[in-house]
């Protein structure tokens, strides 16, 4: 019998966790970046850790957009995919997770001269050694939503003809104000790829109001939401979202440091608790950020007073919202409950 440990800290690290939303880019570690950013010199991204850490300093989303996408510049070769799945996964590994659904954008690789072929044979070796760190991993392929049809065309065509073995759902992120202009080409992409049996996980609702997160189920199918912060604006959302529960993919630290809410006491996710909503913690883009899996979780506590019991039904969201196989997420679960529930 497990038991239960006596501080928060202790809990948090203990518990066992999936993460939902974690870009693979974004889950590029401070010497990782470096090391990169001195293999490739020249470009955007500063080669010094202290100038690196500066570097993240985000004034608005549009900025955290454009700093991103000098990182990804930086990711050239298939190599360098796999290094960011390993690395991911062994991060994720110290913090006691055991699955994990990266959101990969292929476009973005494939723009800088990489084959859709290089690229998922990367993925797969990736995440076999990834399952050899302890953490299982399933792919999402995500539209980058600025690049509009030709960046719809491109990944839709890499999901359903060039697959990694372990893509599990298609996604979309970028500016969603750019998003009412390709409207079409993304409810086409999404309704084909669903078709072909991969899950629907967009984007929604982070830098735009409700309206976006409507269209992301209505328009899109969404079996599940990322980020959804403002669906607080608006009742009839609310209910339909407690009614249905869509599991909603929040990420507290991402929305303060991209500048979405002011401060974390600002952030509307204890409110979406006290609805009935179903919500996962989540890390987004972690070093970019300043934060983990783990620290996600400190927050909840520390922010939003929740407390061990709390804490681990948001773990359980995570685990029954993935698209991991039944006999998985009842392993995880039980691990979960074997910590959790008093002996």
């Amino acid at each position: 019998m497990t038991e239960t440990p006596t501080s928060i800290e202790a809990f948090i690290a203990a518990l066992p966790k999936v993460e939902l939303h974690v870009h693979l880019v974004g889950s590029a570690s401070v010497p990782t970046v470096l090391e990169l950013s001195r293999r490739y010199p020249g470009g955007p991204v500063p080669s010094g850790e202290e100038e690196l850490r500066a570097f993240y300093e985000f004034r608005d989303f549009p900025h955290f957009a454009q700093i991103y996408e000098g990182v990804n510049s930086l990711v050239r070769e298939p190599e360098d995919v796999a290094i960011l799945v390993t690395g991911a996964a062994r991060d994720l590994a110290a913090q006691n997770a055991r699955y994990v659904e990266l959101t990969v954008t292929p476009y973005s690789h494939q723009r800088v001269g990489m084959s859709t072929r290089a690229i998922t044979e990367a993925l797969d070796v990736a995440a076999r050694q990834a399952a050899e760190l302890g953490v299982r991993v399933g792919y999402i392929f995500d539209i980058p939503g600025e690049h509009g049809l030709e960046g719809a065309r491109a990944t839709l065509d890499h999901a359903l003809n060039e697959p990694p073995e372990a893509l599990v759902g298609f996604g979309l992120a970028g500016i969603e104000q750019e998003r009412p202009k390709y409207r079409d080409a993304f409810r086409d992409a999404f309704r084909a790829a669903v078709a072909a049996g991969l899950h629907s996980v967009p984007h929604g609702g982070e830098m735009t109001g409700p309206e976006t997160i409507w269209e992301v189920i209505e328009g899109l199918g969404a079996e599940r939401i990322g980020h959804g912060t403002s669906c607080v604006a608006d009742p009839r959302l609310m209910a339909h979202l407690r009614e249905t529960q869509i599991p909603l993919e929040v990420c507290p630290t991402s929305n303060v440091r991209t500048r979405q809410v002011p401060d974390i006491a600002s952030h509307p996710m204890p409110r979406m608790l006290e609805e009935g909503l179903y919500v996962t913690l989540n890390s987004d883009d972690p070093p970019m950020f300043g934060t983990t899996l783990d620290r996600e979780y400190r927050v909840a506590a520390e922010s939003f007073g929740l407390g061990p019991a709390e804490l681990a039904a948001l773990a359980r969201n995570a685990v029954r919202a993935s698209f991991l196989d039944d006999d998985g997420k009842r392993a995880i679960v039980a691990e979960i409950d074997e910590l959790a529930v008093p002996r």
